[in-house]
């Protein structure tokens, strides 16, 4: 266990994703808190993770609940205060949980003290601390850049004449990182949380918070058609993922590794969706490192089958830097619920893919516990998004409805009406139900958390992809003289499949089978 120690805590570890909004309500307001979160910790403790990531808790009218930010350095009232943070943190520290936060530098609230400010008039002393542009001859936009929520970026301000842009809704405003004083005022808040003891940050939207200078029009995108977010009707060319954003990261970094960079360091996470030879990118150079982990979502992206998925592995694999560390996610509070999309039974096979590839996991809550689809009555839709461009499938509300934790009144996560639908079958798949059911989803993510962290070789070997049948996804992993192997039947029939050894877990009841794998079966095995 020293060689394993000897690794980053992010490199050995896995991250569990919470939403606070839906994790536990502790007040009855229906809305879940902070002293929900420290109420469940044991529960994030049991499941044998090392570090939690909250989505924003900071203060917030909600437009974009939470990622649209009017003070930086709260906590907001909805969620609790600052004591009761400190409080969860310390909480979270005594059950040996890393805490990460979700920090949003693209853009703030249109309430945001520093855009009340900028808003008040081309004179503003902090006019430039935000993208203002004046009208295109015609008086339109000033460019073609289109929102990610639809319709255009540019926001027309009246009083001053001008639009301000804003790469998601009018309420949030884009900070304009090419204003020295910007920079400096966001990584002093980062500085407030570190001094604070948070152990790093997922950033949100990184490759979006530089712009090109000019402000050219987007490219049209030739793969776009009807039913695709209004989003991809451009190639965001200039709008994203500008040289300058690169020397930004490298500083963020050289803040987070001032406050330790050893085995216990801080850690930076960045939201980045970019082809691999430019998502890698990030990573920097070993003499001028950028974020930790370049967040890599194609496990969500990717359709599910084997062959697919090794060619995707190989290629991602294949364009990592020396120095740089893979991670992977099947879940998040943006995507589609893995059980939803595959199925319950492959979302296992899934789980054991998840927490056996070579990298830092991130396990997104309730996934644990496999929920699945979940419908939201059109008067119950909160999701902007799915507001904004309604029946296209690009809804998020559906990943983020409440946590259900037991078969009492509204399932244990408040004693009102939450704020979202719970799962519909809430009554039978809960936490309480699943910790008494020994072939439940939970007790299957404990086990191989487990065997994570007591096999190095599954949690910083090496990796090697297998020739297996078709419909199979096979890989080894190794570390000394210890040799894990791993295949995923990605079908629903049995395959043959030639192994021998001590099997370690498998994802279905009962004993493996020599010489096959049943249908929908993972198996971790010692060859």
């Amino acid at each position: 266990m020293s060689e394993r120690n000897d690794h980053p805590w992010w490199e050995r570890g896995t991250v569990y994703q919470i939403y606070p909004r839906s994790f536990q309500d502790s007040d009855g307001d229906g809305v879940g808190d902070l002293a929900g979160i420290e109420r469940r910790l044991d529960h994030v403790a049991s499941l044998g993770v090392d570090a939690i990531w909250l989505s924003p808790i900071f203060p917030s009218p909600m437009a974009d609940f939470g990622y649209d930010v009017a003070d930086y350095c709260g906590v907001e009232p909805l969620f609790g205060d600052l004591a009761g943070f400190d409080r969860l943190l310390a909480a979270a520290h005594a059950r040996g949980l890393k805490l990460l936060l979700d920090f949003v530098p693209n853009h703030t609230s249109d309430r945001h003290p520093w855009f009340v400010e900028s808003r008040r008039g081309p004179d503003s002393a902090k006019r430039d601390w935000y993208i203002w542009r004046d009208p295109a001859p015609d008086g339109g936009p000033p460019n073609n850049w289109i929102s990610d929520f639809g319709g255009s970026a540019w926001e027309y301000d009246a009083a001053s004449g001008q639009y301000y842009l804003h790469a998601f809704l009018k309420q949030q405003p884009d900070l304009n990182w090419r204003n020295p004083a910007v920079k400096a005022a966001m990584l002093d808040v980062m500085r407030f949380w570190f001094d604070r003891g948070v152990d790093g940050f997922r950033i949100d939207v990184l490759w979006h918070i530089v712009k090109a200078e000019g402000f050219p029009d987007n490219p049209p995108n030739p793969d776009w058609r009807p039913g695709i977010t209004e989003r991809d009707r451009l190639i965001q060319q200039h709008s994203t993922d500008q040289p300058e954003a690169h020397a930004i990261a490298a500083e963020m970094r050289a803040l987070a590794d001032g406050y330790g960079a050893g085995a216990e360091g801080r850690v930076l996470i960045g939201e980045i969706f970019l082809p691999n030879d430019r998502h890698a990118r990030w990573y920097g150079t070993p003499e001028r490192p950028q974020v930790h982990l370049p967040f890599n979502f194609q496990l969500i992206e990717n359709a599910w089958d084997a062959a697919g998925l090794r060619a995707m592995i190989a290629a991602y694999e294949a364009s990592l830097p020396p120095h740089g560390w893979p991670n992977w996610v099947i879940g998040s509070h943006d995507a589609p619920r893995i059980a939803a999309r595959i199925g319950e039974a492959q979302a296992r096979v899934a789980a054991m893919l998840l927490l056996t590839l070579r990298g830092t996991p991130t396990l997104y809550q309730g996934d644990e516990i496999g929920i699945g689809e979940v419908d939201i009555p059109p008067e119950r839709v909160r999701d902007p998004q799915e507001l904004r461009q309604p029946g296209i499938g690009i809804g998020r509300d559906r990943s983020r409805t409440p946590m259900p934790w037991d078969a009492s009144p509204f399932a244990g996560f408040s004693s009102a009406e939450p704020w979202l639908p719970l799962n519909p079958d809430w009554p039978l798949r809960n936490v309480a139900a699943q910790d008494r059911d020994a072939g439940s989803m939970l007790v299957l993510y404990r086990r191989l958390l487990a065997l994570r962290r007591a096999h190095p070789a599954l949690s910083i070997g090496d990796f090697r992809l297998l020739e297996a049948a078709d419909g199979v996804l096979a890989y080894e992993r190794r570390h000394g003289e210890e040799v894990l192997r791993v295949a995923l039947n990605m079908t629903r029939r049995a395959i043959t499949f030639h192994w021998a050894g001590d099997a370690l877990a498998s994802t279905l009841d009962g004993d493996p089978e020599l010489g096959m794998l049943y249908a929908d079966e993972g198996l971790i095995f010692r060859p």
